[in-house]
């Protein structure tokens, strides 16, 4: 693995500043560029490691505060090993902000994202990769539909209501995409049921868009996350797999 140099940065969006975690291969030369979309835990150890390893394998990895809005990170104090079923106010404190983040507002800091990253100079010209964890994977779709010219490969991990009958499902963004899609699922996820995978896959395929959808058997919502009850080993590095994959081929 290339060794790693990590910073802090700030970028300015339309409606403020946003913090945001800065990974990149330790050469200063410019690499493809990768945008980290976190969970609804926020920045914290765990994803930054996360940005690490994605630098070490030769991107340009940023990882934006999504929730920048209700604050700088860390956005909700979280214990270093998040239980939610051991402490319910965990999501009491969550919910209201992952629901204040709305498409509108989601999509226009995304290109806030893009456009630093293109006026970077360690980051290589061209379309950028996306990976996107929990409701990340939504963001990933939804940045691949609205950018379609800048977005060359969108990965999406455990990601919930990505079928949902609201007129703003990620599905019916399908035929904007033209990104390389691939989506891990958990079986073990109540937010992304069977028949809303095989809906979402459906979708993607009526539209010519080039995806792969797969199911993690055994693996719960948040498989990628050690620093959570839902983490699990051979689902994490089976992610770590599609996803170098998948970024080898965009890049």
């Amino acid at each position: 693995m290339t060794a790693v140099q990590g910073t802090d940065v700030d970028i300015t969006t339309e409606d403020g500043t946003t913090d945001a975690y800065l990974a990149h291969p330790a050469d200063g030369l410019p690499h493809p560029g990768v945008l980290l979309y976190q969970d609804a835990f926020g920045i914290r150890p765990r994803l930054k490691s996360m940005a690490d390893r994605l630098a070490g394998a030769g991107y340009t990895v940023l990882l934006p505060n999504v929730f920048y809005r209700s604050g700088r990170t860390p956005v909700v104090e979280l214990p270093e090993f998040i239980d939610p079923s051991a402490d319910p106010t965990i999501w009491q404190r969550l919910m209201p902000i992952m629901m204040s983040l709305t498409p509108e507002l989601s999509d226009r800091d995304s290109g806030a994202y893009l456009d630093w990253l293109a006026e970077s100079p360690l980051v290589a010209d061209g379309p950028v990769g996306i990976t996107g964890y929990c409701m990340g994977a939504r963001l990933a779709m939804r940045t691949a539909a609205a950018f379609p010219d800048r977005v060359a490969a969108a990965g999406g991990f455990h990601g919930g209501r990505m079928v949902t009958d609201d007129a703003d499902s990620p599905h019916l963004l399908a035929g904007r995409v033209t990104a390389e899609l691939y989506f891990g699922f958990a079986d073990q996820d109540q937010s992304m049921t069977e028949d809303q995978i095989r809906i979402f896959q459906e979708a993607l395929d009526a539209a010519g868009v080039r995806n792969t959808c797969e199911i993690y058997r055994g693996a719960a919502h948040g498989y990628t996350q050690a620093d959570t009850t839902s983490y699990s080993a051979a689902a994490d590095e089976r992610h770590w797999a599609a996803l170098l994959d998948l970024l080898k081929r965009a890049f």
